[in-house]
C-alpha cells in the first residue's frame, strides 16, 4: 500500500531545531492544521497529551511515534519530524532512546476500517524493521524521506516456521495503531528468530485483523496477552496456558515473554483432535449459530447492570416509601421519591430493551451495529413487540450492518462518509421501517399472546411452568441455559407479569444453600476444600448468587446436577403456582420485601423462602445420598 496517501511532502520536515518534546508536538500539530487534517489544534494536542499519560511512545533507535485519537480529526494521517538534535528527555521504552524522528500520528476518534487507518498501520509495522528506520534516519531531505514511504520492503511477508510449538499472541492498546502493531510485528519477528511459530491477532482501530480460528487455538500451546485495554472475546483462550503483559513489553522483551510462554506450557497438550466449526478456517468468522448464541449473550450481559441499577433504585425508593410511611409524598408527581422511583422505572421500561437490541447487533456487526441495534429496539417498543421484539431488532440489525459492511465501501475521503451516515442513518432507517411495518407486527402479535398465556396460568400449568424455570435456573449455575431462563423471566416482567422472575429469584438461593447444608450435615463425605467453601456458599446464596455452588458440579457434574435441578423445580413450582410476583427485578433474601401476589405480604414472603429452603432441603438429601453412593463405590 502507498504510505503517502496518508501524508504529504509539506508534512515533512528535516532537521528542524525543536530541542523539547512539547516544541515538536506543538510544531507537528500545527503542520497538521495548516494541512487542513485537524479541525482544532487545543483539541488535538490535548488528546495527543492524554494519551502521553497512559504508556511511553518514544521507542528506540532514536524512534518517537506519539499519536492522538481525536474527534478534532477529519480523516488519518501523520506528520514527520527529523530533529537537528536529539531530545534526550522523551519518556521511552529503552531508557537510553535519544529520539531524532518523530511520527505524529493523527486518529480520528470514531473511525474503524479506512483505508488510512490501514495505511497507519503498515507504516507503524515498517517502522519497526530496523533496517527501514534506518534509512529515514540517513535520509537527506523530505523529498527523500516521501519516497521512502512508498517504498516496498522485500520480505515483508513472515518467514513459514515448520515448527510443533505455536504460541498465540495479542496485542491492543488505547488508540489501536502504534503499540498495537509494533508489539505484534516484535513477537512475530522475535518467534522466527527462535524458531517458534507465533501467530498474532491485532485488536486495534481497524477491529480484529487477523484473528484466530478455533483450529489455531486447538493448536496452541499458550497465549501471550499484550494489552492496555480490554482483549475482546478472550473467553475463547480459557483453557490455553497465558502471559499476561503491557502492550509496550513485546518492544524490549519479546524473546522473554515467548520463553515464559513455552516454560508455562511445558505440561500443557493441545487438544488437536476436538477441532470445533465455530469458526471458518479460512477467515475466522463465527458460523450463523454461533453469531446468533454470542449476540444474545452479549446483549445479556449488558441489560443486566441496567437491571440491577434500575430494580435497587427502584427498590430503595419503594424501601423508603414503606419503612417511613411516605406514601403521600410518592404520589406526587414532583416529589424526590416519585422521580427516583421513575428513574429507576425508566431504566427497567424504556432503557432496557434498546440496549439489548443495541448490542446484540453490536456483537455481530462491531461498531457500525449501535446505531440501528437502538433504532431497531426503540422501534420494538413502539409497537409493544417487548423483550422479544428487541432480540429480533438485535439480530436483524447486526446482519443488516454486517451485509452492509460487507457491499459498501470507499475509500480516501468517503470513507469517513460511509461510516458516519450511510452506516447510522442508512441502517437505522431500514432497521426501523422492518421492525415498524414488517417482521415487528408478527413478533408483537406473539408477545401479547405470551402475556395473555402467562396471564391465565393457573395450577398445574403454573406448577409446570415454574418447574421448567427452576431447572433450568441450577442446570448450569449461571450458564447459557441459566442465561435463557433470566431472559424469559426478564421478557415477562417487561411485559408486566410478575411471576417468573420471582420463582427465578427464590430458585437462585437453592443450590447455595443445598451445598452448606450438605458440607454441615455429612461433613465426612467433601474434602477439605470442599467444606471451606461450603461454610460461605449459604452467604451468597442469600444474595442470589448460584456461581458459588460451582466447585460442587466440576467435581461431579452428573449427580450434583440432578441434585441441584430436582430441588430447584419444586421451589420454582411452588413459587408460581401460589402466583407470587416479584416486580423489580433482584435475587435472594432482599426480594422479599418486594412480592406482589394477592394473598397478605407476609404470607407470601414466608411461602416464597419456604419454597427455596424445601428445595434446598432436597437438593441437600440429594446430593448427600448420591456422594455417599460414589465414595462406596470408589471404596469397593
Amino acid at each position: 500500500m502507498d504510505l503517502q496517501k496518508a501524508t504529504s511532502r509539506k508534512l515533512i520536515f528535516v532537521d528542524i531545531m525543536e530541542k523539547s518534546k512539547g516544541g515538536v508536538l506543538e510544531f507537528l500539530t500545527e503542520q497538521l492544521f495548516v494541512a487542513g487534517k485537524i479541525t482544532s489544534k487545543e483539541r488535538f494536542l490535548a488528546d495527543v497529551y492524554a494519551r502521553e499519560k497512559l504508556s511511553p511512545t518514544g521507542f528506540e533507535n532514536g524512534l518517537a511515534i506519539p499519536h492522538g485519537k481525536s474527534d478534532a480529526v477529519k480523516e488519518a494521517s501523520f506528520a514527520i519530524a527529523r530533529l537537528q538534535n536529539p531530545i534526550t528527555e522523551y519518556e521511552s521504552i529503552d531508557p537510553n532512546n535519544q529520539v531524532t524522528l518523530v511520527f505524529l500520528l493523527a486518529i480520528p476518534s470514531n473511525e474503524a476500517g479506512s483505508t488510512h487507518l490501514k495505511l497507519l498501520s503498515e507504516l507503524v509495522t515498517k517502522l519497526s524493521n530496523p533496517d527501514y528506520l534506518k534509512l529515514f534516519m540517513k535520509a537527506k531531505d523530505s523529498e527523500e524521506i516521501y519516497k521512502l514511504l512508498a517504498r516496498q520492503e522485500k520480505n515483508e511477508e513472515p518467514t513459514s516456521i515448520e515448527s510443533n510449538e505455536l504460541i498465540l499472541g495479542v496485542t491492543a492498546c488505547p488508540a489501536g495503531i502504534a503499540h498495537t502493531y509494533m508489539a505484534a510485528e516484535a513477537l512475530e519477528r522475535a518467534g522466527r528468530e527462535l524458531g517458534v511459530k507465533v501467530l498474532v491477532e491485532k485488536q486495534g482501530a481497524n477491529g480484529i485483523e487477523d484473528r484466530h480460528t478455533t483450529r489455531q487455538i486447538s493448536q496452541a500451546k499458550a497465549v501471550i496477552f499484550a494489552n492496555d485495554v480490554a482483549v475482546k472475546n478472550s473467553e475463547r483462550y480459557a483453557k490455553l496456558p497465558h502471559v499476561n503483559t503491557t502492550v509496550a513489553d513485546p518492544l524490549r522483551n519479546a524473546k522473554e515473554l515467548i520463553q515464559e510462554a513455552l516454560d508455562k506450557s511445558k505440561n500443557f497438550q493441545p487438544d488437536n483432535e476436538s477441532v470445533h466449526l465455530d469458526f471458518e478456517e479460512n477467515d475466522g468468522e463465527k458460523s450463523f449459530g454461533m453469531e446468533v448464541k454470542d449476540s444474545v449473550l452479549t446483549g445479556i450481559s449488558y441489560i443486566i447492570p441496567i437491571i440491577i441499577a434500575g430494580g435497587m433504585i427502584t427498590t430503595f425508593a419503594v424501601l423508603i416509601t414503606q419503612i417511613f410511611g411516605l406514601q403521600e409524598v410518592m404520589a406526587e408527581e414532583t416529589s424526590w421519591l416519585f422521580l427516583l422511583k421513575s428513574l429507576g422505572g425508566g431504566l427497567l421500561g424504556q432503557i432496557m430493551i434498546p440496549v439489548l437490541a443495541a448490542f446484540m447487533s453490536y456483537s455481530i456487526a462491531d461498531k457500525p451495529g449501535l446505531a440501528p441495534g437502538f433504532t431497531g429496539g426503540l422501534a420494538a417498543m413502539t409497537i409493544n413487540s417487548g423483550f422479544l421484539g428487541g432480540m429480533l431488532a438485535g439480530l436483524a440489525a447486526g446482519f443488516l450492518m454486517k451485509f452492509m459492511k460487507k457491499h459498501i465501501k470507499a475509500k480516501g475521503a468517503l470513507a469517513g462518509f460511509v461510516s458516519f451516515w450511510v452506516y447510522p442513518v442508512v441502517g437505522s432507517l431500514l432497521i426501523g421501517i422492518l421492525m415498524l411495518f414488517i417482521i415487528g407486527k408478527p413478533v408483537a402479535f406473539i408477545n401479547n399472546g405470551l402475556i395473555n398465556w402467562l396471564d391465565t396460568l393457573q395450577g398445574s400449568n403454573a406448577l409446570l411452568l415454574g418447574a421448567v424455570l427452576g431447572a433450568m435456573v441450577s442446570f448450569d449455575l449461571g450458564g447459557p441455559v441459566n442465561k435463557a431462563a433470566y431472559a424469559f423471566c426478564i421478557g415477562a416482567m417487561s411485559n408486566g407479569n410478575f411471576i417468573p422472575y420471582a420463582a427465578f429469584a427464590s430458585v437462585k438461593m437453592v443450590s447455595a444453600f443445598s451445598v452448606s447444608a450438605a458440607c454441615i450435615i455429612r461433613k465426612d463425605l467433601f474434602t477439605k476444600q470442599e467444606k471451606e467453601i461450603g461454610d460461605q456458599t449459604w452467604l451468597l446464596g442469600l444474595a442470589g448468587i448460584t456461581e458459588g455452588a460451582i466447585p460442587f458440579m466440576m467435581n461431579d457434574p452428573v449427580r450434583v446436577i440432578a441434585s441441584f435441578v430436582a430441588g430447584s423445580a419444586v421451589t420454582g413450582a411452588i413459587v408460581a403456582y401460589f402466583q407470587i410476583g416479584l416486580t423489580v427485578p433482584g435475587a435472594g433474601i432482599f426480594s422479599m420485601g418486594l412480592l406482589d401476589s394477592k394473598m397478605n405480604g407476609l404470607t407470601a414472603a414466608l411461602i416464597w423462602f419456604f419454597a427455596a429452603i424445601l428445595g434446598a432441603a432436597i437438593s441437600t438429601c440429594l446430593l448427600i445420598i448420591t456422594r455417599s453412593q460414589k465414595l462406596k463405590k470408589q471404596a469397593l
